[in-house]
């Protein structure tokens, strides 16, 4: 094999060149502290640590997904409550209401009361939140949900917000209007009983409930019906057409409960032939109508104690399923709100393993790379004294 100059030289060179390259590659790891500074420098440790930057990503954004939602259903959770406080003072004043000291008069001032208190609750249905969308307006959130004109009516829809708190979890961040404030069972949320306009008596429709309401089918039906007196101590209850269906007595002194059907109502005082109360299935009807029903029998002259009892009665069980309704509401929302913060735990573990794994596939050892700095120095000056020597000798100078 002939070996030139040149050839000498040339190696000399790369050998230079090959050691500045380590040492410019260990300087760079050292003072970025990444070992890994381009996908060249380990392609599959490149591939993995863009894997886990995607993944920590992600989890980042999750987090800040979790804060939007906490704070929004804070605020819902606020209006929510200031509607409980609303239609509680309207449940108090309704009470007064049906002692049997009040006038007309003091029944219109305390009509006036809860014509403000519908006001209060307008507004917390049509609440805002940090972003000036409206919380209760479904995926309309640009639209405000309830307009009044009159009667109070709900624009927005039933769908509902949703985000991403961590890998395959979606959670609601509003409710919409209609189920808040809307489609509340009237009466226990199963019957309603109404006396009819045309009773003479004093019998009054107290509480209500269903029979064996776990009995599967339930034994309430949801038909309509009626339970018209005879006597003032006897009944008889009638289907829809007036067909007879049941007879039965009743204490006109010491009251009772009238059962059929799954149905139980209780009665005190004692009615004329021909009262009647009709009984059926609770219908859709939102909290404003409830309060408009409540209004305006608290602004009708009173028509004996017995009608304003039963009016006030009837709105008495459709108010307390309203109020329950919001219960129910404000449980979720907190339910949400528990599964909210403990994904945002998940995720901070997520974020710590994470780092963790991106920092052993892409962070520099240091204590290695400085060992490998010094030898990379020694190996460098020694290709450098190398070329220096090769570049001084020719091969006449051995022919003197």
């Amino acid at each position: 094999m002939r070996v030139s100059t040149s050839w000498m030289q040339q190696q000399s060179v790369g050998s230079m060149m090959d050691r500045q390259s380590d040492l410019s590659n260990l300087s760079t790891q050292l003072s970025t502290g990444k070992r890994i500074n381009q996908p060249s420098d380990d392609p599959v440790g490149a591939a993995r640590a863009v894997d886990l930057t995607h993944l920590g990503a992600d989890n980042a954004q999750y987090q800040r997904n979790i804060t939007s939602a906490n704070a929004r259903l804070g605020l819902e959770d606020q209006s929510l409550s200031n509607v409980t406080n609303v239609l509680g003072r309207v449940r108090t004043l309704l009470l007064q209401a049906a002692n049997g000291s009040q006038t007309d008069e003091t029944r219109g001032d305390i009509a006036a009361e809860m014509v403000q208190l519908r006001q209060q609750l307008l507004g917390q249905a049509n609440s805002k939140d940090g972003q000036g969308d409206y919380i209760f307006a479904g995926n309309r959130t640009g639209t405000e949900p309830f307009a009044s004109q009159g009667s109070v009516t709900y624009v927005g829809d039933d769908g509902q917000r949703m985000v991403a708190a961590g890998p395959g979890l979606q959670i609601a961040t509003g409710d919409p209007g209609s189920a808040v404030f809307g489609n509340i069972p009237s009466g226990n949320g199963t019957f309603a009983v109404s006396a009819s306009t045309a009773n003479t008596g004093s019998l009054v429709a107290g509480s209500t409930s269903v029979s064996n309401p776990n009995a599967n089918p339930s034994a309430w039906d949801g038909g309509s019906y009626s339970i018209v007196f005879t006597a003032a101590d006897t009944f008889e209850v009638q289907d829809g057409v007036g067909t007879v269906l049941d007879t039965g007595t009743y204490d006109p002194i010491k009251g009772g409960s009238i059962t059929f059907r799954g149905a139980q109502v209780a009665f005190q005082g004692a009615p004329d032939v021909g009262d009647s109360f009709a009984l059926g299935a609770s219908q859709p009807q939102s909290v404003f109508a409830t309060l408009d029903n409540i209004i305006n029998v608290l602004q009708t002259p009173n028509g004996g104690d017995s009608k304003m009892q039963n009016a006030i009665n009837t709105q008495f069980s459709s108010l307390d399923q309203a109020i329950d309704n919001i219960s129910r509401t404000r449980g979720k929302v907190g339910a949400r709100m528990n599964a909210l913060d403990q994904q945002s735990g998940l995720n901070d573990d997520l974020s710590l393993q994470y780092k963790s794994a991106l920092s052993d596939v892409q962070s520099v050892n240091y204590y290695d790379a400085i060992s490998q700095l010094g030898a990379q120095t020694t190996a460098l000056q020694a290709a450098q004294q190398t070329f220096t020597k090769v570049q001084g000798s020719k091969l006449f100078d051995y022919l003197r």
